[in-house]
């Protein structure tokens, strides 16, 4: 609506820019629900139906691969580190392609015709230390470390900004909508992943029955798993991470190694409860008869237990770089600091303690509002990750066992020829071309990643575009992820979905159906300190589950606790709808566990809504008369405050009518089609409702 942010801070709940609402009111409701239809073309004319797919890929080109190769800078010479090489910065050039020595750039159907692949080179800035008679820096920029595939109409495609007639010349088709790439002359689509939530609490069951609090974490440095188990049989709680031979090292001493010094800090990390305390006590008695009191003796313990895998460090330091990198990665430690950290496991103790003594705190691992949609940027982030690091290593490894032995004193070694030799190109081209993503250092291993696009029909090549994998092969006889969960409503297509082994695991994306992209932390991080949230390096244990307190958390990480979480949810509402913040931060406030989950990471499912004040549609006559004639299109609607996008999670605290004659004073939202739930191939079937 354009209010002012004052407005929408002020202290005063009832304190509503009246005159603005009152126009809402006044103004001429909707005549009839296909009035609203006017809404789906328009929104598919603005975002079209491989819109997340194009996001991502450009999120990945402009912002992603900085970040890897930012957090992955150095190839330093161990055995003497004033030799060294650093990248500066990375860019993606334009398509071309390169015949007898000369480089060209190229169209897509150029590639298509001719069996070659459309992509870019990757260049880098360095600078680099050649010998120790030579000491100073010398900088290099446009150095070629490998090619990456295009996608058709991203930032980076000859196709973009291009009208139809130019589109025509070029051999492109002008309804054509992209979003896929050219691989040796071959069209290939990657399919939309469906993962668990990284950096998110997941409290579930092995087959044991033991009760596990697992955490995915995902960082540009680290990805690992942290998983807390309950022994059922011993009632004593363990930890499992790979850096650790252990199979199960015991939490209190991995608490005493964090610095956390006495027992009474931990059961007050849990809350006052009794029945937690009573649950910790086996685990108390258990680091009590390994004589392990301070945090000296915990890491002396750890010590003997990390995995040594032929690293020059000592010990001590192999244990130190597990718990502050390896352990819950996405929580950082700085300057030694371990508190956030001990917090977060106190956290993760309580949720699992809860699922323990009550069944329905367990996390269902099928609700679309645990899962992560992985689009083509993130996918291509991970292999060039893995492609990035493997140069890195393979770089530093000849440089100390072939040049430097071989060195001449007075001349020069040839760095630069290290990274010139990279085979990045080659496995970039190979995973999309076969659709097998093996990357043993973040164990995955996927078949079917991609597949050729379809061109039996154009809606078809559409339908292809918006399916979704799961994480679930065909081969597994369970019928919990084939069920059609009440959480997909709007998310996902009920009815499209093929027949045989795959019924149920492979899906669509609903018509409306939005999959965000990463959005920038550090201003809402701001905002959310500057709206009352207290930050979680200011309270002590006793605090972190007062009483009339919840938890903040953002994007997994937590940020303090907020005394007004509802107060608190509705002005970061305010905000959005007034434009002030991005459209697909979502905020929930989830009082079963005490908490206020705010969300701006890629790969959430999202879907638009009418918003309703008291019931009545924001959207009147007017507005879709404005629409029809051309004056108003759907963006208009977002930023004015007339509809918003809504989360799987976030529309737990909305009450969604169909229609507007069934909306009651409590409705906050209206649907926009209720035909929207169905995807791009079953919307066309005629009579739906019938």
């Amino acid at each position: 609506m354009g209010v002012p942010v004052k407005s929408l801070l002020d202290p005063n709940e009832n304190n509503h820019p009246v005159s603005a609402i009152d126009k809402q009111f006044l103004a001429a409701p909707i005549k009839s629900a296909a009035d609203k239809f006017a809404l789906l073309p328009e929104l598919l004319k603005v975002r079209g139906i491989v819109r997340e797919h194009l996001d991502s890929f450009n999120y990945f080109v402009n912002t992603g691969i900085k970040r890897i190769v930012r957090a992955n800078d150095r190839i330093v010479c161990r055995e003497d580190p004033r030799i060294y090489i650093r990248f500066l910065d990375v860019e993606i050039g334009n398509a071309s392609v390169t015949r007898d020595g000369v480089t060209d750039e190229v169209a897509p159907h150029t590639c298509r015709l001719s069996d070659v692949t459309y992509s870019a080179p990757i260049k880098v800035s360095v600078e680099y230390v050649e010998g120790l008679h030579d000491p100073t820096p010398r900088r290099k920029d446009g150095i070629e470390i490998g090619r990456l595939p295009i996608m058709l109409r991203s930032c980076k495609c000859a196709l973009t900004g291009k009208s139809e007639s130019e589109l025509a010349k070029m051999g492109e088709c002008p309804l054509d909508p992209g979003g896929y790439f050219v691989i040796k002359g071959s069209e290939r689509v990657l399919l939309i992943q469906e993962q668990l939530s990284k950096n998110r609490i997941i409290i579930d069951k092995d087959n044991k029955g033991n009760v596990n609090a697992s955490v995915t974490s995902s960082t540009e440095k680290v990805k690992s798993k942290t998983v807390i188990q309950f022994d059922k049989t011993q009632k004593k709680i363990s930890l499992q991470l790979n850096s650790f031979d252990a199979k199960k090292i015991p939490i209190m001493v991995v608490m005493k190694a964090m610095g956390v010094q006495s027992d009474q800090e931990v059961v007050q990390m849990l809350g006052r409860d009794p029945r937690y305390g009573a649950l910790l006590l086996p685990s108390i008695e258990e680091c009590a008869k390994l004589e392990i009191y301070s945090k000296e003796q915990a890491l002396a313990y750890l010590e003997g237990k990390v995995v040594k895998k032929g690293q020059n460090r000592s010990s001590s330091d192999m244990v130190i770089s597990a718990l502050a990198d390896v352990l819950l990665a996405n929580v950082p430690v700085s300057r030694g600091n371990f508190y956030p950290k001990c917090l977060y496991v106190g956290v993760m103790l309580r949720r699992m303690m809860d699922a323990v003594l009550n069944k329905g705190a367990m996390d269902d691992t099928d609700y679309v509002g645990n899962k992560r949609f992985e689009l083509s940027g993130q996918l291509i982030s991970l292999l060039f990750e893995d492609s990035f690091k493997t140069m890195i290593e393979s770089a530093r490894k000849e440089m100390e066992t072939q040049i430097l032995p071989k060195a001449k004193p007075g001349r020069s070694l040839n760095l630069l020829s290290l990274i010139r030799k990279s085979r990045m190109s080659h496995e970039l081209e190979r995973a999309l071309s076969t659709g097998n993503f093996n990357i043993q250092r973040f164990r995955m291993k996927k078949s079917g990643v991609t597949q050729v696009l379809t061109r039996l029909s154009f809606i078809g090549a559409l339908g292809s575009m918006t399916k979704t994998k799961p994480q679930v092969e065909k081969s597994v006889k369970v019928s919990g992820p084939r069920a059609l969960q009440p959480s997909q409503w709007g998310m996902l297509c009920p009815c499209d979905t093929p027949e045989g082994g795959d019924i149920g695991l492979v899906k669509n994306l609903a018509l409306m159906a939005h999959v965000t992209t990463d959005e920038e932390e550090s201003p809402l991080i701001s905002l959310c300190y500057s709206l009352g949230v207290e930050d979680l390096a200011q309270l002590s244990a006793e605090e972190l589950h007062s009483q009339r307190s919840f938890l903040v958390f953002f994007n997994g990480n937590i940020l303090g606790v907020h005394r007004r979480p509802q107060r608190f949810a509705t002005v970061m509402r305010k905000l959005r709808r007034a434009g002030k913040i991005g459209q697909f931060v979502s905020v929930f406030v989830n009082e079963k566990q005490t908490c206020v989950q705010i969300a701006s990471d890629g790969g959430r499912v999202c879907r638009p809504l009418i918003i309703a004040d008291r019931g009545i549609s924001r959207v009147k006559e007017h507005h879709i008369e404005e629409l029809k004639a051309g004056y108003r299109s759907f963006d208009d609607f977002l930023n004015e405050g007339l509809i918003e996008y809504l989360d799987v999670n976030e529309q737990n605290n909305a009450l969604i009518a169909l229609y507007e004659n069934q909306a009651t004073a409590e409705t906050s939202h209206i649907e926009i089609e209720p035909l929207a739930i169905l995807g791009v191939i079953a919307g066309l079937i005629p009579y739906p409702h019938c």
